[in-house]
């Protein structure tokens, strides 16, 4: 069975929770690892996904370790999906509090 890896990194804005994980991983840049196989039998060449994983370096583990924990694309898209609403929450409160400085 053939298989292939692929790397890519997100970043996130704000310190963030995975999915199954209780503590908080710190905003930056975190790489993504892509496994899939080849669909055999098929008239074309067709991949299929069969893990994700985010690479956690440190945040508690040995000096230069890493930690492959296991998450879904639909995770991975829901814990991005909430950093941006945070930046942007962040960024319209303080837009709003901005008028306030002029009446000093």
């Amino acid at each position: 069975m053939n298989t292939r890896s692929s790397k890519s990194m997100v970043t996130f804005v704000n310190a963030f929770s995975q999915p199954g994980y209780p503590e908080q991983l710190p905003a930056g840049t975190y790489e993504i690892l892509v496994e899939e196989e080849l669909l055999q039998g098929l008239s074309f060449e067709a991949w299929r996904r069969t893990s994700t994983f985010l690479l956690v370096r440190g945040n508690g583990n040995p000096v230069g370790s890493i930690a492959m924990r296991p998450i879904t694309q639909k995770d991975l898209e829901l814990v991005l999906r909430l950093d941006r609403i945070t930046t942007e929450t962040i960024q319209h409160s303080e837009a709003a509090l901005s008028p306030q400085e002029e009446l000093e």
